[in-house]
């Protein structure tokens, strides 16, 4: 079974160019944000410290840390639930081929697994692209209920995911993965054709 992974960044596109290829190509769409809970108590479960604090904190605890630890425990999360997207991914029981995407699949963590170059790429937003189009998800509020700042909070979760653009795209040159910045300015099917030629698909 042949496996294509996106990583990168939340809100660079990942998503929705996994899903184009999934529809133009017939292949299996694994989606790691839709097990991401169930990893994270799995590692929770199995004592792994960062999934474990987690749980026990509010939203206020989550958001109100600064970007820079918030960053620290994100990295160290998707380390902790590594092993169970790549089990997930391997014992897919699917007859075609398969498309996997999410911030998860980090370039380091990817690079040990020995996914080629060909068959991994890092998509990731620029700041000013990140903050104009994450404020328009209609989940953002539910996510910082709770919070007794919202916009501080707000601030702390874009810092964040800023740090783990940079961090995402850096990794990905030092793996030998392709790593491409999105700023609005090619469209969608224009970055599609760009991963389909990464892909060799055809």
């Amino acid at each position: 079974m042949k496996v294509y992974y996106i990583g990168g960044s939340p809100c660079s596109g990942k998503s929705t160019i996994a899903e184009m290829i999934a529809s133009e190509f017939s292949l299996h769409y694994y989606k790691l944000d839709d097990k991401l809970e169930e990893h994270m108590k799995m590692a929770a479960n199995a004592s792994k410290p960062r999934c474990m604090a987690y749980f026990e904190m509010t939203s206020e605890q989550i958001w109100m840390r600064t970007p820079e630890i918030q960053f620290d425990d994100e990295v160290e999360i998707y380390r902790e639930i590594f092993e169970y997207a790549m089990s997930d991914i391997e014992t897919l029981k699917v007859n075609t081929q398969v498309i996997a995407e999410g911030s998860g699949l980090m370039p380091e963590l990817i690079k040990q697994s020995g996914v080629t170059s060909n068959t991994y790429i890092c998509i990731v937003p620029t700041p000013e692209f990140q903050i104009c189009n994450y404020g328009k998800r209609p989940y953002v509020p539910y996510i910082l209920e709770g919070c007794s700042d919202k916009e501080t909070a707000f601030a702390n979760w874009m810092k964040r995911d800023c740090l783990f653009a940079e961090y995402s795209a850096q990794t990905a040159s030092k793996a030998g993965y392709q790593a491409i910045w999105i700023d609005g300015a090619v469209s969608p099917d224009g970055i599609l054709d760009f991963v389909k030629n990464k892909f060799e698909l055809k």
